[in-house]
């Protein structure tokens, strides 16, 4: 229990650290953010309480709002996230498989966990970039925005989880 605490801590600080330091301050093209704090809510296994998760993606979406000068956009967002991913993660994991099983490109295969992350990254971009312009009154730059950083962010996701494995 402890142990897993610290882990799941450890991540925190990570994944704080490099977006605040590091990915909050890019925008390629001026529309495309990388926002790699969603691996963190991707991470949790399979028999991580609910309300956990939640609490642990609307503080890191805080810290994240607060630091970056994002009001609310990270928590709500994360938060939203949150909620879904465990009922989503359901959906390609077997119902006979382990309790604990950690999502993963070597746990579910490629295809299962391109299947299983790809929709939630869109998600979160199409809800992070609705709630920032708040209007569809630019919708090309908004469309631009979320299929930009969805691409940027998986692909991280992506290398990330290959490099995590080797």
């Amino acid at each position: 229990m402890t142990i897993d605490l610290f882990k799941r801590l450890g991540w925190f600080a990570f994944f704080f650290i490099i977006q605040v330091m590091m990915f909050g301050h890019m925008h390629l093209f001026h529309c495309a953010t990388p926002l790699f704090y969603v691996y963190f809510v991707l991470m949790f296994p399979r028999n991580h309480a609910k309300w956990a998760i939640l609490v642990w993606s609307f503080a890191l979406g805080l810290l994240i709002d607060i630091f970056l000068n994002t009001p609310g956009l990270a928590a709500a967002s994360l938060t939203l996230l949150a909620a879904i991913q465990p009922y989503f993660l359901e959906l390609f994991i077997p119902r006979d498989g382990a309790d604990n099983l950690q999502p993963s490109l070597v746990t579910m295969g490629p295809a299962k966990y391109t299947y299983y992350v790809t929709p939630l990254v869109i998600l979160y971009c199409i809800v992070f970039f609705t709630l920032e312009q708040f209007s569809f009154f630019n919708a090309l730059y908004w469309m631009m925005c979320v299929v930009g950083s969805s691409i940027i962010t998986l692909v991280l996701i992506f290398t990330f989880e290959i490099g995590r494995r080797r």
